[in-house]
């Protein structure tokens, strides 16, 4: 294989970027992106006999619009739980890891990305469903609270031009949207009756700020937001510096925690996934934090999700990122309801929180709590937290969503460069990347953290960053596409019209479009369909993507026993499987 080579790209997609000398056909690639993570990632196996049992396979061209790589760090990090899925099988059965394969097709991983739209329900097409807004219809409670309901909320989260010559603005509405207009002296209630009368309308008013002003606004009023950065301006900032100095997978021994002896995976005749009998609680919100919970539940952990109340969540995530897990309610507010969280807790291997940092440390939970309980009932916990820009840092605080990802990184930046803009205009990546990456990388570093945990007893924190989960596709050592290479994505998908005004959703419904249209046998039944299906449930019969990744030995492979359930399903008082 040539050695990988890239050139800086300023005058392509921007101040610190970096395209490939030479195109790689993706499995290709992605094997050798692995590497590069694997080397870099502090407690995974450095056993090239491991690294081995991987194999990659899939369509050769870039199958997302733009010019990043991230469907293939996404198979990258799959294929890395797949070999620490049998170092955990290997500790418990005795069956040893390099025996095993661990296989990935790239172009599932991409698809992977855009899951909430890959389903079905009762045989109809989830990208239909949105589009003829029968949605609603599915969902007994309203978990949105609205926040979208008018064409003024709608894009509130969009991203905007500012005063500032060739600076964009992630302008955020946090799934409240009229106290962020109202402060910026927009009104809420604006009579727009489309959306694009609405961005107009909204436009004109941001770019009277410049982007410090708007920074400065935000960060006085505890709302989202986020310059649109180059990557090179990002990694020049002390929070850029700051998180660049963390692996992509943070996950490290708590040594101040009370010692805890080893604790070995149980066996089960049953059931020979790799966390079969691993009990995890998930207090979490959107899509990052969810998709830690789902990740281990296909391997087979016991996930209850606690749902806070009087929180808004999106109704269309439950569709997909709830399959294998059981949903209660909990008011954090209430001190019964505390108590039951610390119960269900006493019991539990892993801890998923996907609050800001000290928020719900505030509550009782935070990592120090936690480890406190650990070490009274004698077993460690690992304990799982997401966020969007890394563990610490000046930054460390401020709220975020994926969104807020993209624009710091430089990834919307790099976005609107491919698509041929050059004065600053930024566009969202085409799918909920930053999110669903995010979540990988968490349930990555639970896995290690539970083999070692197996291995040398104590407790553990995990600690993941959309930014960081964005900005590692940016890295010179990963590259970017060349704009040839984008543009025969381009003529082979046809993608259609993506804008800085648009939400992610709509972004996603134009990349499901091309895939549909080029892959159809991915999502019809058929030896190469990469759906799963559940004939009962809520909602029916519904049916989902299988997980990305493939283990030689099917009774190990990754597989959900349950349907997506809605949240606040389950009665408080359920008790650990």
């Amino acid at each position: 294989m040539p050695q990988h080579e890239t050139v800086a790209s300023p005058d392509i997609y921007g101040p610190g970027t970096f395209v490939d000398k030479e195109f790689f056909p993706a499995p290709q690639d992605a094997s050798r992106i692995f590497e590069y993570i694997a080397k870099g990632t502090p407690g995974f196996t450095q056993d090239k006999a491991l690294w081995d049992t991987v194999k990659f396979e899939g369509s050769e061209h870039p199958v997302i619009p733009g010019p990043t790589k991230a469907p293939l760090v996404a198979a990258a990090l799959h294929a890395m739980c797949g070999v620490v899925a049998h170092e955990i099988v290997q500790d418990r059965d005795g069956t040893p890891a390099e025996s095993q394969a661990v296989t990935v097709n790239t172009d599932h991983a991409a698809i992977w990305l855009g899951t909430i739209f890959a389903a079905t329900i009762e045989g109809k097409d989830m990208s239909e469903i949105v589009r003829t807004k029968q949605l609603p219809k599915l969902f007994e409670r309203d978990f949105e609270g609205g926040f979208m309901s008018t064409p003024m909320r709608q894009r509130t989260t969009a991203l905007y031009k500012t005063k500032t010559p060739g600076v964009w603005y992630q302008l955020h509405g946090s799934l409240d949207a009229p106290p962020v207009l109202r402060s910026l002296g927009i009104d809420p209630d604006y009579p727009a009756k489309t959306s694009e009368e609405a961005y107009e309308y909204i436009a004109r008013r941001i770019e009277q700020w410049t982007a410090d002003e708007l920074e400065m606004h935000n960060v006085k009023n505890g709302f989202c937001g986020s310059i649109c950065f180059s990557p090179q301006d990002w990694s020049d900032t002390l929070m850029g510096k700051r998180l660049a100095s963390h692996p992509l997978v943070p996950y490290s021994r708590q040594s101040h925690a009370i010692p805890t002896p080893p604790i070995p995976f149980p066996k089960f005749s049953n059931d020979k996934r790799p966390l079969a009998g691993i009990k995890v609680v998930e207090l979490v919100r959107i899509i990052a934090g969810p998709v830690i919970g789902w990740t281990l539940a296909a391997l087979g952990a016991d996930v209850i999700r606690v749902n806070c109340s009087r929180l808004t969540d999106l109704n269309v995530l439950q569709l997909t990122l709830n399959t294998g897990k059981r949903t209660i309610d909990i008011d954090l507010t209430k001190e019964e309801d505390k108590a039951r969280l610390r119960e269900l807790i006493q019991g539990a291997d892993v801890f998923v929180q996907g609050f800001r940092p000290n928020v719900i440390a505030r509550k009782g939970f935070g990592v120090n709590d936690l480890l406190e309980m650990a070490g009274n009932r004698g077993k460690g916990i690992v304990y799982v937290e997401e966020n969007c820009y890394g563990p610490d840092g000046p930054y460390h605080e401020r709220p975020g969503w994926q969104q807020i990802g993209d624009a710091a990184s430089g990834s919307s930046y790099v976005m609107g460069r491919s698509l041929g803009f050059k004065d600053g205009t930024s566009v969202l990546p085409p799918l909920p990347i930053s999110d669903m990456s995010t979540g990988l990388v968490g349930a990555l570093g639970a896995l290690m953290a539970l083999r070692d945990r197996a291995r040398h007893g104590g407790s553990y924190r995990v600690t993941s960053s959309l930014v960081k989960a964005d900005a590692i596709a940016l890295e010179p050592e990963i590259g970017l596409y060349s704009p040839e290479v984008v543009e025969k994505s381009n003529e082979l998908f046809q993608w259609g019209h993506i804008g800085p005004e648009q939400f992610v959703t709509e972004i996603l419904l134009v990349v499901m479009d091309g895939w549909k249209k080029v892959f159809p046998q991915y999502f019809e039944s058929g030896p190469e369909s990469l759906l799963t299906s559940f004939e009962e449930g809520p909602w029916g019969r519904t049916q989902q993507l299988k997980p990305v990744v493939r283990l030689s030995d099917p009774s190990m492979t990754p597989r959900w026993l349950s349907p997506a359930i809605p949240n606040c399903y389950h009665p408080q008082d359920i008790q650990w499987l």
